[in-house]
């Protein structure tokens, strides 16, 4: 296969049935919310140590009798004061007891982490691969990350430790030729000796990152171990040169690309919606170059046909059908949008209820946030940064629930807390209400299929699900996860264009 056919079998892979391989990659973005349980678990359970032995409230009554702080830039003197006035306040809340629970939250979040991160990773390749060969992908996916997880978390962890040994050993010989050349009185030769070493270093460090980047697809493409696919991986660079230059460019190239882009949108505060591009985009062509540049290598993959529908006609399509599944998937389960209403409903009412104590003392202003506020940037944050809370929280729910419906009681807390501490909360309420009747519920129908993922998992676990049916549920979320987004996008044009001036006629 030329260069040109790998990337003709990554778009038409792209383009034919993107619901049976990108649901690994969102899941892959929802690692985070699967790690968020802990500390959001540690969190409470802090509060409630806090507040059951009285530290809660001598805390925020040392708290209430600090004065406003000073402008440490105008008066550093007296910021320096007050700042040494919040120690009561931390003798209150570090106890022995929240220390501890801090390093067990922390050494759970590593913990879990490293099984999540390779897991998914597998998982991915493992769908690519199977796509490329025109054969399912979700299910290959699950399948592929139970088998080669831990060759995985090997993989990463040996080329963190050759990472590791690297850095060292190249800080230690630069220090050693410094010292050699200082002794000897020769500065600029230690420079120069130093600045060679560094390069050598780059260079080696460049190499490990070029072997391991095609390792883990050896793994799955051909079912070893860590030493053989590294052994694979470098009789195929030595064989395919090209090949693995094409595709090391490519791939820093697109990086960079997606960089600039990310930084140019920051410019006008747009900071979510490069990841999009990267979770739905970037990430699933490259794995599927390398795999599909592998693949070839090993003699085990043959070129996908390319769809018969236009871009445009297959992109209108699946808005269709996006909306369609979201339609029958409310209709389809009640139950379980009630409860999550009644879940988001409740911890906002806790969140409203836990800051009542700090109002006056701490403030939240929607006029504040407003300020600098540009429509079209405003209008695309909005969305994007509200599909992902939506994605996070459906492909969370695949461990086993508990993400999305801590997902549910996080909004609804930090939502409660922020309403309660809005100091001018008939402003906040005129602002929420014409997007908020069509954003809370979208996020509530997420909430909802996240814990229908969730339990669907479960059951494929427990052997009540077969596993080719647990692979159609997930591609179904994901075109639920269309329709979300539709309207979220109808929200966020409304939130960005329409809820932050049209109260003002009024007031």
């Amino acid at each position: 296969m030329a260069l040109s056919d790998h990337l003709a079998a990554v778009v038409a892979v792209l383009r034919r049935r993107p619901g049976d391989l990108l649901p690994l990659y969102l899941l892959g973005a929802a690692v985070p919310a699967i790690v968020r349980v802990v500390p959001f678990f540690a969190a409470v359970a802090g509060y409630l140590h806090l507040r059951t032995t009285g530290r809660l409230a001598a805390a925020r009554t040392e708290l209430a009798d600090l004065e406003a702080p000073p402008d440490p830039q105008a008066n550093p003197d007296a910021f320096e004061r007050w700042a040494e006035g919040l120690t009561p306040v931390f003798e209150q809340v570090v106890t022995p007891t929240m220390i501890a629970l801090v390093l067990v939250a922390i050494l759970l979040v590593l913990l879990v982490a490293a099984v999540a991160a390779p897991y998914v990773t597998a998982g991915q390749l493992s769908a690519s691969y199977a796509r490329l060969r025109d054969e399912r992908g979700v299910d290959a996916g699950f399948a592929g990350a139970r088998r080669h997880w831990l060759r995985f978390l090997r993989l990463y962890l040996l080329e963190l430790l050759l990472w590791g040994v690297l850095l060292v050993g190249g800080g230690v010989a630069i220090a050693i030729a410094a010292g050699v050349f200082a002794t000897a009185g020769a500065g600029a030769s230690g420079i120069l000796a130093g600045l060679l070493i560094a390069l050598l270093l780059i260079v080696a460090l460049a190499v490990v990152r070029a072997l391991f980047a095609f390792a883990p697809v050896a793994v799955v493409v051909d079912d070893v171990g860590v030493l053989a696919s590294l052994r694979r991986t470098l009789g195929f660079v030595r064989t395919h040169p090209g090949g693995a230059l094409f595709y090391y460019a490519l791939s820093i190239g697109a990086l960079v690309g997606l960089s600039a882009l990310s930084g140019a949108l920051a410019l006008v505060e747009i900071v979510v919606f490069p990841s999009l591009l990267g979770i739905f985009l970037l990430l699933p062509a490259l794995d599927l170059l390398k795999t599909s540049l592998y693949g070839t290598y090993r003699g085990r993959l043959r070129p996908p046909t390319s769809p018969d529908r236009s871009l445009r006609t297959q992109f209108v399509d699946g808005l269709r059908r996006g909306w369609a599944e979201l339609v029958a998937f409310v209709r389809s389960t009640p139950g379980t949008h009630a409860l999550v209403a009644v879940l988001g409903i409740g911890s906002f009412a806790a969140g409203w209820v836990v800051a009542e104590p700090y109002v006056g003392a701490v403030e939240t202003s929607i006029a504040a946030r407003l300020e600098g506020h540009v429509p079209p940037a405003a209008a695309l944050e909005f969305f994007g940064n509200n599909w992902l809370v939506a994605i996070t929280t459906v492909y969370g729910g695949v461990a086993f629930v508990l993400p999305a419906i801590v997902a549910v009681l996080f909004n609804g807390l930090a939502l409660g807390i922020t309403a309660r501490l809005e100091v001018a909360p008939l402003e906040l309420l005129a602002f929420v209400v014409p997007h908020g009747i069509i954003e809370i519920p979208a996020i509530f129908v997420a909430g909802a299929l996240g814990v229908s993922v969730g339990v669907d998992g479960w059951r494929t676990l427990r052997g009540r699900m077969r596993r080719a049916t647990f692979a159609d549920r997930l591609e179904r979320a994901f075109w639920v996860l269309v329709g979300v987004g539709i309207l979220l996008a109808v929200a966020a044009v409304i939130e960005g264009f329409v809820s932050p001036y049209y109260y003002r006629l009024f007031l």
